[in-house]
């Protein structure tokens, strides 16, 4: 009879099209730290979203203090002692700590009119005390400091008197010194007996805090192993261990390009920290690194639909200001964002109007009046360039396949004369046949001449594609590769580097990882 608080055994979990878990297991003991690592995609959050009752497997059991049970929605698992703490903080910004906390389970006081205001505030004060917390009850949510708020977060999770409490990447907007606080707590309670499911990509967090790792990569269970005998080279390795593309970039070498853009000490709060980098022409520079790395942010800011606190942009040498999505199409920089439904394209609107929107007053006549010939000739051609797949140009967006989507978005920004391109997750839903289609245009689209920053959550893709790879941690750029050097294990090892000054430390690792 195995001792576990929590056994999952055979998970699998089914999305249309996609099969994100595939009969996973998970155990977790009482008064154990237990960390759940992998890619972004790995399927550590749905997992735990099974086990909280906010998705339901397709097959699998699950058991808890021995006995098998069901879980068919969130307030069953809480019922259960089962508490999620999610990314982004839930808490309700007008409402009281104490209102928080217990909010749909209040009491009314004697009258029977009103809610118990008191006993909400006495209860929290009973439970931060516990925690060694001195917020106040009374507090709003909205005047804490994100550390805080996530602390009121665990003492909620506490509330229910939770004997399994699951953290998604709690750590990530808290400074060092919050840190160490959150894992004085995190050890009160692993002491008195809860067993607490930690997930995060910061591996050197794991190795402070957590007793055993377990690994998911692709939907799968790899291994679980013990924290102390376990170094980061080999939890890297079991991360990415699945096959690479091997294909090479087809675009020639360019070493002897000018600078295109340049990008110097961009700053925006805690999101992006001094950022610099440059692209040359004919160039396509990956961008990588784990979720919340400030990838997207830096494309936003460049692309002006951020604002920023600093920094310089020079485009051919010469500095530009960009404070607006129209300064960015001016000096010939597109966007190509990760929510192509959202930013990308009017799915309401034909494949024409789409081609033609990013720069429209091109298409004025005089007095004012479209011309109606130009921009079907202008749709047209880049129907035909990019091999739109769609019955006319009148067609709308919204029928189109989603690699078809994209390549409408391409061809909007090519119309625009974009020399700078921004791919911000070039592939992500769409099929493998798509993929390959999107692959080949951008290196068609970088023999030409055209400048690309690919940001990619899939390492194939950014090993495939790239001729310099920048990576991302926690708003940092970490660490540059050429194509040559770049592999799997040294991306992750920099997209994981929480501290530049760790950097030796780290490459030690991943270079005996790599000899193995």
């Amino acid at each position: 009879m195995s001792d576990a608080l929590v056994r999952m055994e055979g998970i699998v979990k089914v999305f249309p099209g996609v099969r994100a878990l595939n009969y996973c297991q998970f155990e977790l003991k009482a008064g154990e730290v237990h960390a759940l690592v992998g890619e972004n995609g790995a399927g550590k959050s749905t997992l735990m979203k099974c086990l909280a009752g906010i998705y339901h497997p397709n097959e699998g059991r699950m058991f808890l203090h021995g006995e098998e049970v069901t879980i068919p929605n969130p307030r069953a698992a809480q019922d259960l002692g089962i508490s999620i703490i999610h990314q982004e903080l839930n808490l309700m910004p007008h409402l009281t700590v104490a209102q928080n906390i217990f909010i749909g389970r209040e009491r009314a006081d004697k009258t029977r009119i009103f809610l118990d205001e008191k006993w909400a505030e006495n209860e929290t004060r009973r439970l931060l005390k516990l925690l060694h917390l001195n917020i106040d009850p009374r507090t709003r949510a909205e005047n804490l400091t994100v550390a805080k708020q996530q602390m009121v977060e665990i003492t909620k999770a506490i509330s229910f008197n939770s004997d399994v409490l699951i953290m998604d990447e709690p750590t990530a907007s808290l400074t060092e010194t919050e840190i160490e606080d959150l894992f004085v707590i995190i050890r009160k309670l692993r002491d008195e007996g809860v067993g607490i499911i930690y997930i995060s990509h910061r591996l050197e967090e794991l190795k402070k805090i957590s007793d055993r790792i377990t690994v998911m990569r692709d939907g799968n269970y790899i291994d679980t192993l013990p924290t102390a005998t376990t170094d980061i080279g080999t939890i890297i390795n079991l991360m990415v261990g699945r096959t690479i593309y091997q294909d090479s970039p087809h675009v020639p070498e360019n070493d002897d390009q000018p600078v295109v853009l340049e990008v110097k000490n961009l700053n925006r709060g805690k999101e992006i920290i001094d950022v610099n980098f440059h692209l040359k022409r004919g160039e396509i520079l990956g961008f990588a690194g784990l979720m919340g790395a400030g990838r997207t942010e830096v494309a936003r800011a460049i692309f002006g639909a951020e604002s920023v606190d600093s920094g310089e942009i020079y485009i051919h040498g010469e500095r530009v200001t960009i404070n607006h999505p129209k300064d960015a199409v001016k000096h010939g920089i597109g966007y190509l964002s990760e929510d192509r439904k959202r930013y990308g394209v009017v799915l309401g609107m034909d494949v024409e109007n789409n081609t033609v929107m990013a720069c429209f007053t091109n298409f004025l006549q005089k007095l004012g009046f479209v011309d109606d010939n130009a921009t079907r000739r202008a749709a047209l051609e880049y129907v035909d360039k990019l091999d739109i797949r769609t019955p006319s140009i009148a067609q709308k967006v919204k029928f189109l396949s989603g690699g078809n989507q994209q390549k409408v978005v391409v061809g909007k920004w090519l119309t625009a004369d974009s020399e700078i391109m921004i791919f911000d997750e070039p592939t992500r839903g769409i099929d493998v046949g798509a993929k390959s289609e999107i692959y080949n245009l951008l290196n068609e689209l970088a023999e030409q001449g055209k400048s690309i920053i690919m940001i990619s959550s899939e390492l194939p893709e950014i090993l495939r594609m790239s001729h310099r790879i920048v990576v991302m941690c926690e708003g940092r750029i970490t660490g540059e590769l050429t194509a040559e050097e770049a592999d799997q294990v040294k991306i992750m090892t920099y997209a994981t580097m929480r501290n530049n000054h760790r950097k030796e430390l780290v490459d030690a690792n991943a270079a005996a990882a790599l000899q193995t």
